[in-house]
Parts: C-alpha cells; structure tokens; sequence
C-alpha cells in the first residue's frame, strides 16, 4: 500500500538518446496505472520490468504528442499479447478518434475491450473512484487543453487492538467487520466499550498530484493542498522566463511556489527543456522557495 512513483521519461519535446518524454509508472494502494505514454514508453516499462498486465488504466494529460505517441504502440503490443482484460484511457476529447483511426488503417483492433472516458470539462472533476481509490482532474493551462491528476488513497479500516479485545470475553471474531468500521460493542449488560479503546487508528492515506505542461497556475492550490508528493513541470529557468508566456510553461521556482503555497510533503521537477544539460540546475532554483525539492529521471523511485 501506498504510493510507489517511477519516472519513465521526464523531458520535454524530442526524445534524445539518453532523455525521453514523458510517462509514468505509479503504483498506489494496490492499483497500476500509466501516467501520460511519449515514444518509448513500453519499451521503458521493460527496461523497469513492470507487468504490462497490471496496467488497468492509463491516464493522458493533453494530446501533444511527447505526451501520448506511445500510447497506440503500447496498445498494439497488448494485443500481441494476447491482453483479454479491460484497459480504460483518459483523456481529451478526441484521443478516442486519433487511437481508433491508428488501430482501424493498420487493421490492428484489439481483442481486448479498450475503454475510453474523454474530458472536457474545466473543473476538477471526479474521474475514477473504487474501494481503494479515487482521482481527480487538475485543470492546467497549456496551449492544449489539459489536465493534471490527483491520486488519493481511500481510509482504511481501523485495526482490531487484539490485546484490548481479548479483554471483552462477549467480544467474537464475527464483531470484528463492525469495529473496523468505527462502531462501538455493546454488551449483554447494555454498557458499551467504545471503538477507540478496541481499535487502532488506520494508515494515514497518501496522495500523489500530476501537474503536467501548464504555465504557472496558482489556482490548482487548493486542489493538491497537503498532497505528500507534487510532481510539476518545470521547463525553463528563471533566466528564460519570458518564454513561459508563449509557450504556457513553468520555471523551477514557479513550480516551488505552487508547493510552498499547497504546502505539500514533497515536489517534483520534471519536463526539462533540452537547452539545459544539468537537472541540478532546477533543483538549485526550486530550492530558493520550498525546501524539500528533487528532480525526476527515467528510472528514478519515489516513495510516499
């Protein structure tokens, strides 16, 4: 349980031989899914030997294309490999219409049932929810229509304090599902034994916050307060800022300001422009505003 980040490409535009674009592997309370799919990307989750079985769903931020040209590749392998199992894709309106077409000129349609849920709306939005998580829609600013992600795990059930309910000799294992779920025991006698005194408190759920291409966007704040890991873009340095404007980007320290402002556990950078040759160079920068700053790079780990 919790969150298990790897970072498959992190650099922005063109893919060059030691930088790829980006895509990420995240695990997360027992779920797998794919964050963006640039060019290479299956061929990185071979190099990071992840399961291409376990990927249930994949979520696309916006259709430029170091964001997303992998992803009908990697949908033509699984049906090489025989996937039968559902896969879902989220993204912008019409990411269904670009994969079908690619699918339906190459005669490759899949065997396995490919689901698409299309966005458009520019509120944060619930898009994913089962019984261990949810996730919501960042609306971002980019040239494109775009969005982030925001991951969180569900609450547990709290945990049975076995040497406080050996205690109670009414207390029988069939109580159990009722003082997991917060209720307190009620004896023969009418008294009660309430639940914090049988029961301990569950795992702190964690969140993970996607912040793909988008210029400096102080509003998504309160979407991603408190997340434990901010992942934002940061394609240019303060000495290029005049290019954010154009081109709807952020420099390292915009993107630290956002995770000062959220107040969040740890950030991020990613989505380097190819202009600069040392990562470091962000870090240094981001540092200047928020303190606990990394940098992404393919097969780098996060853990939360």
């Amino acid at each position: 349980m919790g969150i298990h980040l790897t970072i498959l490409g992190c650099h922005s535009a063109s893919p060059r031989t030691n930088a790829y674009p980006t895509a990420q592997y995240l695990k997360i309370n027992e779920r797998h899914v794919l964050i963006d799919c640039g060019e290479g990307t299956q061929v990185l989750l071979r190099q990071h030997k992840v399961p291409f079985a376990k990927i249930k769903h994949i979520f696309i931020s916006h259709l430029h294309g170091d964001h997303f040209f992998g992803l009908v590749g990697l949908i033509s392998t699984f049906g090489l490999l025989d996937r039968r199992t559902e896969l879902h894709v989220y993204g912008p309106k019409g990411i269904k219409e670009i994969i079908t077409l690619q699918l339906k000129l190459s005669n490759s349609w899949t065997a396995f049932p490919l689901l698409f849920h299309e966005l458009s709306s520019k509120k944060s939005e619930l898009i994913f929810e089962d019984k261990k998580i949810t996730v919501h829609t960042i609306p971002l600013d980019h040239r494109v229509y775009t969005n982030g992600f925001l991951f969180s795990e569900k609450s547990d059930l709290r945990k049975i304090n076995i040497e406080a309910v050996k205690r109670e000799p009414e207390i029988e294992i069939c109580d159990y599902h009722h003082l997991k779920n917060g209720k307190d025991f009620v004896k023969k006698d009418g008294s009660i034994v309430h639940n914090q005194t049988l029961t301990l408190p569950p795992r702190i759920p964690k969140s993970y916050a996607f912040c793909s291409d988008t210029a400096y966007k102080p509003d998504i704040v309160p979407i991603i307060k408190h997340v434990d890991l901010l992942y934002h873009e940061s394609t240019f340095l303060e000495d290029n800022k005049h290019l954010t404007e154009r081109t709807k980007h952020s420099t390292a320290k915009e993107a630290a300001l956002i995770a000062d402002a959220a107040k969040v556990k740890k950030l991020i950078l990613g989505h380097y422009s190819s202009r600069y040759k040392d990562s470091n160079l962000f870090k240094k920068e981001a540092e200047t505003i928020f303190k606990n700053v990394d940098t992404a790079e393919s097969g780098k780990e996060f853990i939360a």
